[in-house]
């Protein structure tokens, strides 16, 4: 755990929450994430699941957590499954979790080894009449490697075959999708030291300097702060700018190029999502800025537009028209490709042609519902863009906010943005 410890109280409040939702003699399980391979003997570091860490704050590898909210035996209405510690680990892995450790981590007082589960378990089971088992449930999901949710899956129906198995994933996702003060406070600390990233960058920019370089000046900042990226950077100048997931950041920028940077921290697993565009030679050309401008003004309509009640769908709609109007005004569309428009092709998307953004929490891309009204407490990104591949121009702009009954906040307000601002911090 490189981050700071969390207070185990957000972690106890999640549990109550799902609690709540579930039917009466009812038994849920949430697994930790398998650690993939490599090639030979290699592995990749392991990714916590989402899922457990929302509610244990658990980053273990195979760790287990058992919710039964009406088990007879109190003490056995939630428990946490953790490898037992030994010698050998210790020298060859290093630091596990110890009971007490887990308990001050989760909040979950009944600890136990993964050796006791089979047979503590089966006594669950025996009294269960649903039994709510997690998978990876987002629509865009890759479901081609095996989770261990699914063997776990297999193996329990298996051995308990005419019990009646329910899905968790729903109630998961639409707990998730409302964030409490606490996860608020966590993505808030990932924005800042993504803004901390940020400004160091626009003191290295220049033209000479190759995009790799710049990825590293993040690195350094995250990994400073006990951060890491959220996912792979986009470091995308000139022409790669108009490459929606550009990865290859090993380019030169060059004097007179755009750069997009699309990055974000996270921190105790909590993710920040930013993007800005900036001018290489640190400063924008007129036709640069007029582009730079037009899709400022529809990320800061889109931001005031992310109201409570709202559909997701009809929220983008309106950027949609927004950026027609600015299109125009650009001469890069014209009123006659307005009239030929359909509602599953507006005009703007020969230029503007991906989503205005999506939940942000846990996961970069996080669980939940976007086809219900937005609601108080969803964390949203914003990330209007112009892409005109012509003119090597790719100009992305995106900030994360808060949905609340008084209006959307905005969590990266004191990330610069106005392009003034930014040529006024790079010429420093």
């Amino acid at each position: 755990m490189r981050h700071a410890p969390i207070d185990s109280q957000l972690f106890a409040a999640n549990r109550e929450r799902l609690r709540k939702l579930l039917p009466p003699h009812s038994l849920a399980v949430v697994n930790a994430n398998d650690v993939l391979p490599t090639n030979a003997d290699g592995s990749l570091p392991l990714v916590p699941n989402s899922d457990l860490f929302y509610l244990a704050g658990i980053e273990q590898e195979e760790s287990l957590l058992v919710i039964a909210p009406d088990a007879f035996d109190e003490k056995l209405r939630e428990v946490l499954f953790v490898r037992q510690p030994s010698e050998h680990l210790k020298i060859w892995e290093g630091y596990k979790l110890s009971k007490e450790d887990a308990t001050k981590a989760s909040g979950v007082k009944n600890v136990k080894w993964l050796s006791e589960f089979d047979t503590l378990f089966r006594g669950l089971m025996v009294d269960a009449e649903q039994v709510f088992l997690n998978s990876n449930e987002h629509k865009r999901r890759d479901s081609q490697v095996e989770t261990r949710d699914a063997r776990f899956v297999r193996r329990l129906q298996e051995s308990y075959p005419l019990h009646s198995y329910r899905r968790l994933a729903p109630l998961l996702h639409r707990l998730r999708l409302v964030k409490s003060k606490a996860e608020v406070d966590l993505l808030q600390k990932a924005v800042n030291i993504t803004n901390d990233g940020f400004r160091r960058v626009l003191g290295f920019v220049k033209p000479g300097v190759n995009e790799v370089e710049i990825e590293a000046e993040f690195i350094h900042e995250f990994t400073r702060q006990r951060a890491r990226f959220a996912y792979n950077p986009i470091i995308a100048s000139g022409e790669n700018a108009c490459v929606l997931h550009y990865n290859q950041n090993d380019k030169p920028c060059r004097k007179g190029d755009l750069l997009l940077i699309d990055v974000g921290a996270s921190y105790a697993n909590y993710n920040a999502d930013l993007t800005r565009t900036i001018p290489v030679s640190g400063k924008f050309t007129r036709r640069q800025k007029v582009i730079y401008n037009a899709v400022l003004r529809v990320m800061r309509a889109s931001i005031a537009g992310a109201t409570v009640g709202k559909l997701h769908r009809d929220w983008t709609k309106e950027s949609q028209m927004m950026m027609n109007e600015e299109l125009l005004a650009l001469g890069l569309i014209k009123k006659s490709d307005v009239k030929k428009q359909t509602e599953e092709t507006p005009a703007c998307r020969k230029y503007f042609m991906h989503g205005l953004g999506h939940p942000l929490g846990l996961d970069v891309h996080d669980v939940g519902q976007v086809s219900e009204p937005i609601a108080e407490g969803w964390v949203l990104t914003v990330e209007p863009g112009i892409y005109v591949p012509q003119e090597k121009i790719g100009i992305r702009l995106e900030n994360d906010i808060l949905v609340t009954a008084k209006g959307p906040v905005d969590l990266m307000a004191k990330i610069p943005v106005e392009a003034e601002e930014i040529e006024a911090l790079m010429r420093r």
